[in-house]
C-alpha cells in the first residue's frame, strides 16, 4: 500500500483529450439501490488507496451521515485477490484501489454491483469503465524522473518503448513488483499487444535496475545512483511539497503523444454484490466522487488528480488535458496476463 504524501483549453481539445485518457465508453448500466434512502449503520471498505486520503474521506462521510466506516488497508493485488477468494463470503461493502487492473480482476469475477446512476453522472466517461460496475475516483500520470546531471534533456527518450534500446542499458530503474508499474505494463499490453510487450519486457530485464517502490526509485535517481526511473507523478510532487530532499536533483519528463509512457492510471471504487449495507456503500462511493470528496483529494496530501464533479487538480500539477494520454478503457487492463508476461521475462 502506498502511503506517499499529496497533489480548458478550447472545448474541442478538452473533449478529445478526455477521450484519449481512457477511451470511448459504451452506455453503462446503473443501479439505484441508494436512491431516496438515508444511509445508516456501518460499512467495511477494502482500501488499497492512500491510507490518509481514504481515512479523510471516511471521517468526513461519517461526520455527514453517521455511518461508521471500517478500513482494511492493503495493496491492489493483495486485496483484489482476497476478494476473489472470499467471493460471496467477503465482509467488504466497498473496494477502493490505486490502479484499475485490480478493479477489473474483481469485476471479471462478477463480484460488483452496478454503480448508482447519480454517482456515474458525477464522473466523466473518460474515468470510468464501459461496464458501469465500478467508477474512477482519482488518477495518476506515468512520468520519467531523471537526474539532469546524468542525462540531458536532449537525450531523453521520446517513448517509453525507447528504454528497450541498448543505449539505455544500466541507465534506468523501475519497481516491477509494485501494482503501479504493473498497471503501466497493462497499458502497454492493451496498446501494443502481447508480442511487442513481451519483447519490451525482455529488453527491460537486460537494461533496467530494480528497486522496491516508486519512492526508492526516485531517491536513487536523486542520489545519482541511476540516471532515470519510471514512476507515477505524485511521488515527486509530494516530496517537493515537503523538504524536497529526495527530489531536488531530479526533473520530470512527460512522454505525451498518446505513448504508453503517457498512461494515466484510473483509481477505482466499487460496491460488492454481497455488501451487507448496499445503501451506505453506494452513498460512500457517491460522496467520494462528489464535490466534497474530490475537494478533499485536491487539497490533501496525495497529489493525485481529481476526476469527478468538475474539481480541478492542484495547481502544481500539469493539467490532465495537457498529458495527451493514450486511448484506453480502464476495464480492459489485464493484470493477470501482465504478471504472467513479467514472470516469463524474469521480472517477478
Amino acid at each position: 500500500m502506498n502511503t506517499t504524501p499529496k497533489w480548458f483549453v478550447a472545448a474541442a481539445i478538452g473533449l478529445t483529450t478526455a477521450i484519449a485518457l481512457a477511451g470511448c465508453s459504451a452506455a453503462t448500466p446503473a443501479a439505484n439501490s441508494g436512491s431516496g434512502k438515508t444511509p445508516s449503520g456501518a460499512i467495511t471498505v477494502y482500501n488499497a488507496q492512500h491510507e490518509e486520503l481514504t481515512q479523510a474521506w471516511a471521517d468526513e462521510f461519517t461526520k455527514k451521515t453517521g455511518v461508521t466506516v471500517t478500513l482494511r488497508n492493503g495493496d491492489d493485488p493483495e486485496l483484489g485477490n482476497q476478494l476473489v477468494q472470499e467471493g460471496s463470503a467477503s465482509p467488504a461493502d466497498v473496494f477502493l484501489t490505486e490502479n484499475s487492473p485490480a478493479m477489473s480482476l474483481v469485476d471479471n469475477a462478477q463480484l460488483f454491483s452496478p454503480v448508482d446512476a447519480a454517482t456515474l453522472a458525477q464522473v466523466p466517461e473518460a474515468y470510468r469503465p464501459s461496464s458501469g460496475r465500478w467508477t474512477g475516483i482519482a488518477a495518476r500520470s506515468t512520468v520519467l524522473a531523471y537526474n539532469p546531471s546524468l542525462v540531458s534533456e536532449s537525450q531523453l527518450p521520446s517513448s517509453l518503448l525507447d528504454l528497450a534500446d541498448a543505449s539505455w542499458k544500466g541507465r534506468w530503474a523501475a519497481s516491477p513488483s509494485g501494482a503501479d508499474f504493473q498497471a503501466i505494463v497493462s497499458a502497454m499490453l492493451a496498446l501494443k499487444g502481447e508480442k511487442a510487450t513481451s519483447s519490451w519486457l525482455a529488453s527491460m530485464k537486460e537494461n533496467f535496475t530494480a528497486y522496491k517502490g516508486n519512492s526508492t526509485v526516485m531517491k536513487a535517481v536523486n542520489a545519482g545512483q541511476i540516471p532515470a526511473g519510471v514512476i507515477y507523478h505524485y511521488y515527486w510532487f509530494g516530496d517537493r511539497a515537503g523538504t524536497g530532499e529526495n527530489s531536488n536533483n531530479t526533473k520530470l519528463h512527460y512522454f505525451k503523444n498518446q505513448d504508453p509512457g503517457a498512461f494515466v492510471s484510473t483509481s477505482g471504487g466499487g460496491v460488492l454484490k454481497t455488501a451487507k449495507n448496499p445503501v451506505a456503500a453506494q452513498a460512500f462511493l457517491k460522496f467520494i466522487t462528489g464535490k466534497a470528496g474530490q475537494d478533499i483529494l485536491q487539497t490533501g496530501g496525495s497529489f493525485e488528480y481529481p476526476v469527478a464533479s468538475d474539481v480541478a487538480a492542484d495547481k502544481a500539477l500539469l493539467p490532465l488535458v495537457d498529458l495527451n494520454a493514450p486511448v484506453l478503457d480502464p476495464s480492459k487492463l489485464d493484470s493477470r496476463k501482465v504478471t504472467d508476461l513479467m514472470t516469463q521475462a524474469g521480472l517477478l
